[in-house]
């Protein structure tokens, strides 16, 4: 399965060891993820019923604070269903011929995810509309009074977008999500059970009892949970034996 991040930052100062490891925490698939338990057996039920159709599954709408494992959840998806994934977000896409030649170079089944999706343009949602309802693309072609417009169709594609803020959210988009899930926050046993995931991938060796007071800074939130698992390795590598005890 392909992953192709349309939009990247201009500047990014993650060195490539920090972004393969990066990559490397998230779980790829519903057996790896730890918590969310009722949204992944919504997910789940969802998924299989669309397989057995031989459609993709339904736009998915997912909210929550951050660092909750939105953008992972939308991988986590993709990788279920087999389909391709496609990146970007909200204010990259600036016009409305932006979100076209994102929408024409998708193939059939392939998921499309928007981060930040509540700060797209009311331009660009007005063509998302019909794209996401009717798999259409309506374009002008031409100026002034020559100008026509030509409706094109798309393949089936699923749009999964992620917020922060559903209330700034347009209704007539939201309504175009077939399944609209919040992201809760972990309990602490979970966040226990990311971090010594995340050790065991870093290679690092910690005890339970180091891994459960971690949890308990971690703001029950697995992306604070690695970024203080990574700090606290360096540490023990330096003033100790490597081990997180």
């Amino acid at each position: 399965m392909a992953i192709e991040r349309i939009v990247q930052p201009t500047v990014d100062d993650t060195s490539p060891e920090e972004e393969v490891i990066e990559v490397s925490l998230r779980p790829k698939y519903f057996k790896e993820y730890i918590g969310q338990e009722r949204l992944k057996a919504n997910l789940q039920l969802a998924i299989e019923a669309a397989k057995k159709r031989g459609e993709p599954i339904d736009h998915v709408l997912l909210y929550g604070p951050p660092g909750l494992g939105k953008t992972t959840m939308a991988t986590v998806i993709a990788n279920e269903m087999g389909a391709n994934i496609r990146v970007t977000a909200g204010p990259a896409i600036e016009r409305a011929g932006d979100l076209a030649s994102i929408l024409t170079n998708l193939a059939e089944g392939d998921v499309l995810f928007i981060d930040e999706i509540h700060r797209l343009s009311r331009a660009v949602e007005e063509v998302l509309y019909s794209a996401m309802e009717d798999f259409k693309l309506d374009i002008i072609i031409g100026k002034g009074p020559a100008a026509r417009s030509v409706r094109l169709d798309l393949p089936k594609f699923t749009v999964i977008g992620a917020t922060t803020r559903t209330g700034a959210l347009a209704a007539p988009l939201r309504d175009r999500f077939g399944m609209i899930h919040r992201l809760e926050f972990y309990k602490a046993v979970e966040v226990q059970k990311i971090i010594e995931r995340a050790a065991e991938i870093l290679g690092a060796q910690i005890h339970s009892s180091a891994a459960a007071n971690l949890s308990t800074r971690a703001r029950l939130t697995p992306r604070n949970a690695n970024l203080l698992l990574k700090r606290v390795r360096d540490y023990a590598y330096e003033n100790g034996d490597g081990i997180i005890d």
